[in-house]
């Protein structure tokens, strides 16, 4: 399984499929670096981010769990930052849906700026100063596509995102 200096190794999960991913999504479902750069270069052109739902949610226990969170807590009620957009590329039909989920205890100092994002791609803000970022992954198959849910540890942090190629993306982009 493909793994840096920055990251763990990369989870595959057979949650919906047992089928290995396409060879042409591996790049993008394994990048250490900026999904949105990614895109942006795919397109030519900057992400046009759509919000579905911003606002606060309790975390589920999965979440909880997926955050590292532990022990009593993972018996609590923990509110999160949840944001949902879908991506647009240069295309009338989004690539990607996008879930973020910022915990509330993450969301102190200068890191309450991932409240107010509003259009702007996340990638954005958290690759400005780095390439990479420490992370977790877990790559999966699920009804809507290709899946990966990264825990990023963004300046002592824990924000978790999860991005699903839609099947447009696969089929136009990298025609698969």
């Amino acid at each position: 399984m493909p793994s840096n200096r920055y990251s763990s190794p990369l989870l595959f999960s057979a949650s919906q499929s047992t089928a290995p991913a396409p060879a042409a999504l591996l790049p993008w479902l394994s990048t250490d670096g900026s999904l949105t750069a990614m895109l942006e270069a795919k397109s030519g052109q900057p992400l046009l981010v759509t919000r579905s739902f911003e606002g606060y949610r309790p975390l589920t226990l999965a979440q909880k769990k997926q955050l590292g969170i532990q022990g009593q807590a993972l018996n609590r009620p923990l509110l999160a930052w949840v944001r949902e957009v879908q991506l647009y590329g240069d295309d009338e039909l989004p690539w990607i849906t996008a879930q973020s989920i910022f915990p509330l205890k993450s969301l102190q100092g200068r890191a309450r700026r991932l409240q107010q994002l509003k259009g702007t791609p996340i990638g954005y803000v958290l690759f400005k100063r780095s390439r990479t970022l420490p992370n977790q992954r877990l790559i999966q198959h699920t009804t809507e596509g290709w899946q990966r849910q990264t825990r990023y540890d963004w300046y002592g942090r824990r924000v978790l995102i999860s991005e699903t190629f839609l099947p447009q993306f696969c089929q136009k982009l990298l025609g698969i």
